[in-house]
């Protein structure tokens, strides 16, 4: 209302890089609750013309006594003129956020999206979700990770209740379900392994239904969150796109199907939403179309009116992965096209890895790992190898209960379930693996520890 462009800040970033971003943006005026208060007074100290700063005081924390701070919240409310006439957009392509990307390949980008894109797929959302009037959503998504897939503002369209969490615990998530009677949530495929695997976890009294995207979740998982009585729904987005732009659209024939082959089907990513333009799988040198028989594979590109308007003062990186012609937008994801014209993700092109000549898919090994009992989180990286050029490397955390499982054991496990070529050749065992701060496994950490390594197992 105030014609101020968004920037929702993570807040689970050091002071640091919050300072980087803040310098970046340019920005001039912060909210902050006091919970974070200390990361955001340690990010500005320096600045020379720092933003304003405005505290969110709640019930839950004092507020800091700091010249740091120009206001509360609520006194800057007190100031304002009630009749204040809102500032419109002059156009619809006028910038309204600014998303930095969560970083798991490569440095932060300012993603800029316009009111126009963001309207769009947020109408899009309500219909693809099929969404009621007056739901009432739980939180477990972070609304700084692509603003919420844009559920803040589909939320307030249909008069729902927001029921929000200061962290991600499994106990809190199904006391909320069960005392607010919650009907709808999102979360990355993490959080439905948090919910999946909760011991002692009796069925949910009423269905809840759940869109997970991010990376493709193992089909195990699928299936346990779906006994529990969870309503999984599977799309597929990224902070270019400003929410969810293609979705795995259920079939009612597949109702007749074992659990196993339903879960294997909703862990594609599916078809493109309505209001997507066109989704395809090229040849990224040629951009021609791969073949639709779920195995080539090729580059996903997209096209549509919520594409992001570019990078923030960044038109080379904007110009890398746009190709103006065809008005494609590159992804940077690897997949394949089924002859049903559903869409499957393989990998992010830096994670496939190549072992003598042969391409292994990082995602179909994890989904291995995944289906074995005792492993909790897996994650699979190239290893550089003098021989092979690079060999398939896992790391693994194994759930509380299951006492010791040896690297061996893991590893004829995969060879049993795929191509020897493609199951790991070394298995690092960690207590719990990396991630951003939208729960997305940090790869590139993973790579950094697997070029150090010798062989044999590892306890980190």
């Amino acid at each position: 209302m105030s014609g101020a462009v968004l920037n929702t800040i993570n807040i689970r970033l050091d002071s640091r890089t919050i300072l980087i971003l803040l310098r970046h943006s340019e920005s001039k005026l912060i909210f902050v609750d006091p919970q974070f208060y200390s990361v955001l007074r340690d990010a500005i100290k320096d600045l020379i013309d720092p933003p304003i700063v405005v505290l969110i005081t709640d019930i839950y924390v004092d507020a800091p006594s700091s010249p740091v701070v120009d206001h509360t919240y609520e006194g800057l409310i007190e100031m304002g003129d009630p009749d204040f006439k809102w500032v419109w957009p002059k156009s619809e392509w006028d910038p309204m956020v600014l998303n930095y990307t969560s970083g798991t390949t490569s440095t932060p980008k300012g993603v800029v999206h316009c009111h126009r894109g963001l309207f769009i797929v947020t109408v899009d959302t309500l219909i693809d979700c099929s969404m009621p009037k007056q739901p009432v959503y739980l939180w477990t998504l972070p609304m700084f990770h692509g603003n919420g897939w844009s559920f803040p503002w589909a939320m307030a369209a249909v008069g729902a209740t927001n029921v929000c969490l200061r962290k991600v615990d499994v106990a809190t998530i199904y006391d909320m379900i069960y005392n607010h009677h919650v009907t709808h949530m999102c979360g990355a495929p993490i959080v439905l392994n948090i919910l999946a695997n909760a011991p002692n976890i009796e069925s949910l009294t009423h269905p809840v239904h759940i869109l997970t995207a991010g990376s493709p979740p193992p089909a195990t998982v699928l299936s346990r969150a779906e006994s529990i009585g969870f309503k999984v729904d599977h799309g597929y987005g990224m902070t270019e796109t400003g929410g969810l732009v293609v979705s795995c659209a259920w079939k009612r024939e597949w109702n007749r199907f074992p659990m196993s082959e339903r879960a294997r089907l909703k862990a594609r990513q599916g078809v493109r939403t309505i209001g997507m333009t066109e989704v395809d799988v090229v040849d990224p040198e040629s951009g021609v179309s791969v073949t639709r028989d779920g195995s080539s594979l090729g580059e996903i590109v997209l096209r549509g009116a919520c594409i992001m308007l570019g990078y923030l003062k960044d038109p080379v990186g904007t110009t890398k992965c746009m190709d103006n012609k065809r008005g494609w937008f590159y992804t940077g994801d690897v997949g394949v096209m089924h002859s049903d014209g559903y869409l499957e993700i393989k990998d992010r092109s830096k994670d496939v890895i190549i072992s003598g000549g042969e391409n292994v898919s990082s995602v179909e090994v994890e989904s291995i790992l995944y289906s074995h009992p005792l492993v909790n989180e897996a994650a699979v990286v190239a290893r550089p190898d003098e021989f092979w050029g690079e060999t398939p490397c896992a790391f693994v955390s194994l759930k509380a209960e299951s006492g010791q499982v040896t690297e061996k054991e893991i590893i004829e496990y995969c060879r049993e379930r795929m191509p020897h070529y493609m199951a790991p050749k070394s298995v690092v065992f960690k207590d719990e693996l990396p991630k951003t701060s939208t729960g997305k496994i940090q790869k590139f950490v993973l790579r950094d520890i697997a070029k150090s390594i010798g062989n044999g197992a590892l306890k980190q």
